[in-house]
């Protein structure tokens, strides 16, 4: 079920408030708070809908069950460290997300500025 809801924007910056101000705090302008009705979806729905194919087509994206991903070559992107291609499979996997962690002063900084 949709709900409607009143909003107010600053026509300078977009900041978005429940109610109308007079400054707006984010940029400092008078006055440009624009009352605007904003009419928002089942919560759910539009979780499923944030989700967007990277070649730009409309189509629903699904979870793919592990068992049913093809195994393949998949391009790497290679580093200067060999050791850290070593760690990463062969490189890193175009797309994906690499989660570098560690205790303070091991080092991650310098190793991602290096790469």
């Amino acid at each position: 079920m949709a709900k409607v809801k009143k909003l107010f924007f600053c026509s300078n910056c977009g900041v978005s408030s429940p109610k109308w101000v007079g400054k707006c705090p984010s940029c400092g302008e008078w006055n440009t708070y624009q009352e605007e009705v904003v009419v928002k979806g089942d919560t759910r729905e539009q979780q499923r809908s944030t989700w967007r194919r990277d070649d730009g087509s409309k189509k629903r994206v699904r979870a793919v069950p592990l068992p049913e991903i093809q195994q393949g070559q998949t391009r790497r992107l290679q580093t200067p460290d060999t050791e850290l291609d070593r760690v990463l499979g062969g490189g890193i996997v175009g797309g994906s997300l690499v989660l570098v962690g560690g205790q303070p002063g091991i080092g991650k900084s310098t190793l991602l500025l290096q790469v």
